[in-house]
């Protein structure tokens, strides 16, 4: 019997260092990548919840005339910080007792996961009954807020029953509309992890989206 020799294929060392060269090249535009998503997951958060809050303001109508402080009780997005871990985050609610803030009975339930979209800027954590969603700081490292245009007061942003976006209301003590924003509010986020970007919501209408992204 014959034996014959089998030639058995490999790489050599020209081609190895081609692959080594092209999986690094990949790696290379997969970080940004990343990145580009994370920003991306931000932006479309903050946005879900902008959005989510004037949904609630057009649903459950403020007007009362029988209450000259109605319009304290229009819904509203907060942006505060943590007091201990220096994290950045909203909150949604109405402030049913004129109390100036926003307690945890008085904020929206997040659609998402039923847990509340409120936190308290003193605890260092999020509670079990909150919503994880609303810690960007945390999740998005986003590390701050500039207004600019209707809102350069970002404290908090609130809508009334016709979806208009307002700011200052929480001093209203007579229906004046006076908070009225009457040019563009942008929202700019900053993070340290990637590029900027900003919400913009529009004058009159309310209408929210991402800077650069109009079908956002």
């Amino acid at each position: 019997m014959i034996l014959k020799n089998k030639h058995h294929s490999a790489f050599t060392m020209i081609e190895l260092l081609f692959i080594i060269i092209i999986i690094g090249v990949l790696a290379s535009l997969a970080i940004p990548r990343m990145d580009r998503d994370m920003r991306q997951e931000a932006a479309d958060n903050i946005l879900s919840a902008i959005r989510y809050t004037q949904h609630l303001a057009l649903t459950d109508n403020k007007t009362d005339p029988f209450d000259t402080n109605w319009q304290k009780e229009f819904w509203q997005i907060r942006f505060s910080t943590t007091t201990t871990t220096n994290y950045i985050f909203y909150l949604i609610g109405s402030d049913t007792s004129h109390a100036g803030g926003i307690g945890k009975a008085e904020s929206a339930i997040d659609p998402a996961n039923g847990k509340y979209l409120y936190h308290l800027n003193t605890e260092p954590e999020l509670l079990s009954d909150e919503s994880s969603n609303l810690l960007i700081g945390k999740l998005y490292d986003v590390t701050s807020i500039n207004g600019a245009g209707g809102c350069t007061d970002i404290q908090y942003i609130g809508f009334d029953q016709l979806g208009r976006p307002h700011t200052t209301f929480s001093t209203n003590n007579v229906p004046n509309y006076k908070s009225y924003i009457n040019s563009d509010c942008n929202l700019t986020f900053n993070s340290a992890s990637f590029d900027a970007f900003t919400i913009i919501i529009s004058k009159e209408t309310g209408y929210a989206y991402i800077d650069g992204q109009p079908d956002s």
